[in-house]
Formats: structure tokens, sequence, C-alpha cells
């Protein structure tokens, strides 16, 4: 498949909604048992009605369209823990807040399979979508901060990272270049100075 050269240097989003099924896991609630089930990466618990069970998220999701399980919400994913995290966000020079590193894959994700396992599955949509407007708002003032070294964005999320990724490579290495330049426009001040001294 051939990509646009902006995203072959990054993953897709539908690749890192795959890695963030596979490396999460959930509790559910199942509705019908079910045995342990040998996988190639895991082995399924024993799942037995009304008892909760933590399984991977690809699992979760599986069991839930199935109509074999319901999905316990995540404390973070509440209107009241969004709200507190939004008011947090949108506080001027104020750090990321602290997100589980795949927050907005496994966000989307549920919303998409088990909107009906959340309390108000719309207004938590709502505040998903402004906390991600006020988290990139926060990353591009965070980009002009950029120096020839490092740049420190503390609590980013996956898809966060992917999304600002090449340009903050391609700056990156304009600014080195510049850096560079600059480093050896003062090597040849001190040259034409130690120059100056001799003649």
């Amino acid at each position: 498949m051939s990509l646009p050269p902006p995203l072959q240097s990054t993953l897709t989003p539908a690749e890192i909604s795959f890695i963030a099924e596979q490396t999460t896991t959930i509790q559910i609630i199942p509705r019908a048992r079910l045995s342990p089930l040998e996988l190639i990466s895991t082995t399924t618990p024993d799942l037995r009605p009304p008892q909760r069970a933590e399984v991977p998220l690809w699992l979760g999701l599986l069991l839930k369209k199935q109509r074999r399980a319901s999905l316990v919400c995540p404390g973070w994913l509440s209107v009241e823990r969004l709200e507190v995290l939004l008011e947090k966000e949108v506080v001027p020079e104020s750090p990321f807040s602290e997100l589980p590193f795949r927050w907005l894959e496994i966000a989307q994700a549920i919303l998409d399979v088990a909107s009906d396992d959340l309390q108000q599955p719309d207004r938590i949509r709502r505040l998903i979508q402004d906390l991600r407007e006020a988290r990139q708002g926060k990353a591009r003032e965070g980009l002009a901060a950029l120096n020839e070294s490092s740049l420190q964005m503390d609590n980013l999320g996956l898809m966060e990272i992917n999304e600002i990724r090449p340009f903050f490579a391609k700056a990156m290495d304009q600014i080195r270049r510049i850096a560079a330049g600059r480093d050896e426009d003062d090597e040849e001040e001190e040259d034409e100075g130690d120059m100056d001294i001799d003649a």
C-alpha cells in the first residue's frame, strides 16, 4: 500500500488503534459462561457471570459485539473525571493531564462498540473531543518552545505523539542545522580574533 510521504514515517490511526486493543486490558461482566481459551499471546480467564474479569480490550469488544458481555467503564472515562481533566487542560501553561498512554484510542473503541455501557455517552464523546482539541492546542504551543536539544511534553498519548511527529522531526532537523551554522560562525569569529591578535 502506498502512503502519502507525511504518513510514511508514522503509524496510521488504524495501526495505533490495533496496538491499543492488543496491549490494553479492560474489565467485563460476562453474560454467559466461557471456559478459558488458550490463545497465541494469552490465555483468557474463566468467565462466570456475574463476576468481573479482566481481558484484553479486543476480546472485551468482541464479546460485547456478540452480546456475551458488558464492558466496565474505566474510571477516567466518566463525565465527572473528564470535566475535571478538561478544566485542568484549559488552564494556561499547565502541564498535560495524566491520562492513559492510549486514552484516545481506548475511548474511541469503547464509544464505538459499547456506548450503551457508559453513562451519558454523547456527553463523554463531546468531552473527549474538547479534551483532544485543548491538548492539541497545548502541544502546538509547546512546539513553539522547541530548541536544538530537546522538547519536554509529559503525559502525551500515542495518537497525539504520532500527530506531531512529522512536524517535530522536520522542525528539530532545521533547528539543529541552524544551531550548527551558528556554531560554525562562532568558530570563524574566534579564528579571526586569534588572527588579529597574532598580527
